[in-house]
């Protein structure tokens, strides 16, 4: 193998999604079957015995594509060279924290590591943020790399879409497979809107197809948006396996691709399509190729979807003005 290894790095990476990404992105799911990967972890100081732990195990499984792991809890050594960046280490939200609180604290872990990223990361650099508030967060971590392009900054709104697809698959009794064109549109917090009008199933049409804009209103849409909650309730911890599967997922498909007739759902800086504003990272439906997406142009919104979309685009621009307000941005 004479490629050149590409660098990953991974941020909280001895956590439940960073455990459950390392063995795939070592194995190649990432980028691509013949890519061989270094791997980069950043962990806080107190964690990065567990890091080692887990660098142990990758190495335990010989895995052919991996030529190496680094493990530092330094951004500055962690992103030097980085080609692809998964931010996944985020302060979650506790008891009691009110909104701003936790934008002010994730501030304090992604701004700095928006300077690292600009200070040392390949000229190539892709990355995406999986920690939440996810599209707030991509949004001072670009705002921190003014030297780097700012639509290499993206936040994963991928395990929504997967979500939606098994909601509808399961409504239908179609396989996912033949689900196509699903979106998801604004933010990755429960206002986020699933959108199955321009999807289809089997080639026809999804909602009309389901026929029925109750269920989309009261069960489809709420059931997505609110799933997260649903898994801490049911197993006392947040998604773990399922982020990991959607954030290898995101990479894959913005480094190699989408289907020919297919989109999906990434979010991205605005350019303004749809009414949203210039610049909030919103998810939009995509198109990739050579590594490079594109907002899919020419969607018809009906007043259904617009009232939904408005009101998630609403909830991120408030978001934007309190960082903003905090001087993370």
């Amino acid at each position: 193998m004479t490629r050149t290894p590409v660098n990953v790095t991974v941020t909280g990476a001895a956590g439940q999604i960073g455990y459950a990404l390392l063995f795939r992105i070592a194995s190649g799911q990432l980028l691509g079957a013949d890519v061989p990967v270094k791997l980069r972890l950043l962990e806080i100081t107190p964690a990065l015995k567990a890091a080692e732990g887990t660098a142990m195990e990758l190495d335990d499984c010989a895995f052919p594509l991996l030529q190496g792991i680094d493990i530092s809890d330094d951004p500055n050594v962690a992103f030097d060279g980085t080609n692809v960046a998964l931010l996944v280490g985020a302060r979650p939200r506790t008891k009691g924290m009110e909104r701003g609180d936790l934008l002010e604290a994730n501030g304090g872990i992604f701004k700095p590591q928006g300077k690292a990223i600009n200070d040392h990361a390949a000229d190539d650099i892709k990355v995406l943020v999986v920690g939440n508030p996810a599209n707030t967060n991509a949004l001072i971590t670009q705002a921190a790399a003014p030297d780097v392009p700012a639509e290499r900054f993206t936040a994963m709104t991928r395990l929504d879409h997967n979500r939606a697809l098994t909601q509808l698959s399961k409504k239908t009794g179609v396989p996912v497979s033949e689900i196509k064109r699903l979106t998801i549109w604004g933010n990755h917090s429960a206002t986020q809107y699933p959108d199955i009008f321009h999807a289809t199933v089997a080639g026809k049409n999804a909602a009309e197809v389901v026929n029925d804009e109750k269920w989309l209103a009261e069960d489809f849409i709420p059931t997505v948006a609110k799933r997260g909650a649903a898994i801490i309730e049911a197993r006392g911890a947040s998604s773990a396996a399922s982020a990991a599967n959607a954030a290898i997922d995101h990479v894959h498909t913005w480094v190699n691709g989408t289907a020919e007739g297919e989109w999906t759902s990434m979010a991205i800086p605005s350019d303004g399509s749809y009414g949203v504003p210039e610049g909030l990272i919103s998810s939009f439906p995509v198109t990739t190729k050579d590594g490079v997406y594109e907002i899919v142009q020419g969607l018809d919104v009906n007043e259904f979807s617009r009232t939904r979309i408005d009101a998630s685009v609403k909830e991120l621009a408030e978001e934007r003005e309190a960082v903003r307000s905090l001087g993370l941005i």
